[in-house]
């Protein structure tokens, strides 16, 4: 039987986005995993710019990426940049999420905890509704991921419409205001 979020965390990881997204002005789709991590002063560093001889390692720690605290407070993400761009915004977003939720350890739970704040932060599902898009393809369209990432957000978008609160909390409210030129 798997790790499950409570209720409660997932609130709680989507304030921590809409903080972060007010934080550092993110107010457009795509949601540019790139541009935050700079603004954050994470440095993003392609495998390609790693000597050839080490590739193999960075495969070996990660097919898609991963980050690393060098100094106290000075993180890195390296990712592979063979893969699709939707794919390696995924990855860099999924690696902020590490960093901004203080996960000192890999574990089921840090990892389910990272992919919904990746899944949130690329595409928030009151931005799908404010934008009526109907379609996984729509969502790949709009928020630049990939299909496969558009179905999970299509996904949660129903259950999101399903069983959510027929009103939007004040979390949802701020990412309105940040996007109103996009929604």
């Amino acid at each position: 039987m798997g790790v499950y979020l409570s209720d409660h965390r997932y609130e709680d990881i989507k304030r921590i986005v809409v903080d972060l997204f007010v934080r550092y002005g993110v107010s457009c789709v795509p949601v540019n995993g790139f541009e935050l991590a700079t603004k954050m002063g994470i440095k993003v560093i392609p495998y390609s710019a790693i000597q050839k001889s080490k590739h193999w390692l960075l495969l070996k720690k990660s097919e898609d990426g991963f980050c690393v605290e060098k100094e106290k407070g000075e993180w890195y993400i390296f990712y592979n940049d063979k893969k699709d761009y939707g794919r390696i915004n995924n990855t860099i977003m999924h690696e902020i999420g590490h960093i901004v939720l203080d996960h000192s350890e890999d574990s089921e739970l840090a990892e389910k905890e990272v992919k919904f704040f990746a899944k949130y932060a690329l595409v928030p599902p009151v931005l799908v509704h404010k934008l009526h898009i109907d379609s996984p393809a729509a969502i790949a369209d709009m928020f630049e991921v990939s299909f496969e990432a558009a179905c999970y957000a299509y996904s949660y978008y129903k259950k999101w419409l399903r069983f959510g609160s027929p009103e939007y909390t004040n979390y949802e409210i701020m990412l309105l205001k940040l996007f109103e030129s996009v929604a």
